[in-house]
């Protein structure tokens, strides 16, 4: 693996940094003082929803990490066991994979279907058309070799786009 890396400490480097580096993965302390993962991965999906979020930590108990995962975290690796980061951040690229094949457009559509949208809701929200929005539900389900609404709302919790819980 090639790494390049740059390092943040607050809200607004992280979202500078995200525009202007465009990381494959990013890779998060669990507790810093003025910003920690949680409020990270809020702004990765708000600014590049696609990109796979692990935490490594020293001390993450059992109820946290369930809970930053079902945020949306890919991962949660222990400062003491990285050797599974190298695995962790490989399944994370290759599930997400399919998404390089969709829009901008299309992945936005795609996380509002998953939230539970109805067609003329997102429609309306968008300012596009009903037929555009069913036009881009056919061409996702279609890029990403899904046939049904339900396993689209999986794979979109399985990639983050929208926590487990909402």
């Amino acid at each position: 693996m090639r790494i390049l890396l740059a390092q943040v400490d607050s809200a607004e480097s992280f979202t500078a940094a995200l525009k202007s580096f465009a990381p494959d993965v990013v890779l998060s302390d669990h507790s810093l003082a003025q910003f920690d993962s949680r409020a990270a991965l809020e702004v990765l999906r708000a600014v590049r929803p696609t990109v796979p979020f692990i935490i490594i930590t020293g001390a993450l108990i059992g109820a946290q990490a369930g809970a930053a995962i079902r945020a949306g975290a890919e991962d949660v690796i222990l400062k003491t066991y990285t050797r599974g980061l190298e695995a962790s951040i490989s399944n994370a690229l290759a599930a997400r994979r399919p998404l390089h094949a969709l829009t901008d457009r299309q992945i936005q559509v795609l996380k509002l279907v998953a939230e539970g949208h109805r067609t003329r809701e997102i429609a309306k929200r968008l300012d596009l058309s009903i037929k555009t929005i069913e036009s881009h539900r056919s061409e996702i389900m279609k890029r990403l070799h899904i046939h049904d609404v339900v396993s689209l709302v999986r794979y979109a919790i399985r990639v983050g786009l929208i926590p487990a819980t909402l």
